[in-house]
């Protein structure tokens, strides 16, 4: 039985909407979450079947804390809903050329935090991983405990969850907020008002539409491939590669799909409801040379699926999670896209602890989000 007003109404059922609809409703709020397209949806930035958790950010330490603990939120989830497959630990490789200041930071921050991990030389990396080909000397960081989420399964999970304890699921699409100072309710397209207390926009993609004038700019949404390979087993672990510009990351064949390999370059603007979910062939062409320049061994092997999903970047790569600068009952979550899904429980954390007033952190608030791009936070 759906309420007329709520404490919270989270918009957006992807990995952070559904991570703090849950944290909420386990404080004791009465919340409803709605989406669209419903949680997990291949349109969201939360979509597709797999996401990387792993902790090195160079000596970002807010982020590697908050992928170390959400790795713990994520374990117990999914053993509260007995499915602890949805973390599937390959451990995660990342490389760079040597003296990349990411790698000393990130091994600083890792001996602070007590982070398990093995530093490679570059004769290890390539005595341990012979199937990778590089044409300079790297280094590399194995952090073994770390892995990949079944990310559209996942989200579902959490949803699911929250459901279960009593948080009210809608499957609805949110017209553009109207109003000054303070927002009473929001209203679906087909005409259902819903009122509440608090207001959680977390609709990454969608954030810059349904906010236009606060947002402009400052979140920028991106076209993003992601390619699969008939490589049905591979001995290694999920692979980031920091020395080569193209910024590749890879996955060992996952959830029923082929070898994952993807370019984290922000490919071009994108619009999450109109914009084509195929692949290019000129896109297509860079994903297979740079296959056949790192894995010689796989040059020529199928291809046998593609997607393109988004990023929703903020100026620098920082998460955006901070009150609407206009509107005091309305908080905004997102600029996740390219590192975020893994923090979906902290994030959670993080939007409860602000609402009972706890200090924010400065660098995830709307004033620190420029128009200019140059992103710093990998």
């Amino acid at each position: 039985m759906l309420n007329d007003s709520y404490d919270c109404v989270v918009i957006g059922a992807g990995c952070f909407g559904s991570w703090t609809a849950l944290r909420l409703r386990e404080g004791g709020r009465s919340v409803a979450l709605l989406d669209a397209f419903g949680p997990g949806n291949q349109k969201s930035s939360s979509g597709g079947a797999s996401r990387i958790i792993r902790m090195a950010y160079g000596a970002d330490e807010i982020y590697t804390r908050w992928s170390w603990d959400s790795l713990s939120a994520w374990k117990d989830l999914f053993e509260r809903v007995r499915r602890p497959e949805l973390f599937q630990p390959t451990g995660v490789l990342w490389t760079a050329r040597q003296g990349h200041p990411h790698a000393a930071g990130a091994r600083i921050i890792f001996r602070e935090l007590a982070i398990p991990h093995e530093t490679l030389t570059a004769r290890e990396v390539c005595r341990r991983y012979p199937q990778l080909h590089f044409d300079t000397e790297v280094v590399g960081i194995l952090e073994p405990e770390s892995g990949a989420l079944l990310a559209n399964q996942a989200v579902r999970a959490v949803a699911g969850e929250a459901a279960r304890i009593g948080v009210d699921m809608m499957t609805a699409r949110v017209t553009a907020p109207a109003g000054r100072m303070r927002l009473d309710f929001v209203r679906t397209e087909d005409g259902r008002t819903i009122a509440a207390e608090t207001f959680v926009f977390a609709c990454g993609p969608w954030l810059p539409k349904l906010f236009p004038e606060v947002i402009a700019g400052r979140i920028l949404v991106t076209r993003q491939p992601v390619f699969y390979f008939d490589v049905p087993a591979y001995d290694m672990p999920i692979w980031i590669d920091f020395s080569d510009p193209r910024g590749a990351y890879t996955f060992p064949p996952l959830a029923g799909k082929g070898f994952k390999l993807a370019l984290d370059q922000h490919g071009p603007e994108f619009d999450p409801d109109t914009g084509s979910r195929n692949a290019t062939p000129t896109e297509i062409a860079a994903a297979r040379e740079f296959l056949s320049e790192r894995f010689p061994a796989l040059a020529g092997v199928p291809l046998v699926e593609s997607e393109v999903c988004q990023y929703e970047n903020t100026c620098n790569g920082d998460l955006l999670i901070d009150q609407h600068p206009e509107l005091s009952n309305v908080w905004l979550a997102g600029g996740g896209s390219g590192h975020g899904f893994k923090h979906g429980p902290m994030v959670g954390e993080y939007v409860v602890r602000m609402l009972d007033g706890e200090e924010p952190e400065p660098r995830l608030s709307w004033a620190a989000k420029s128009q200019v791009f140059g992103r710093t936070v990998y």
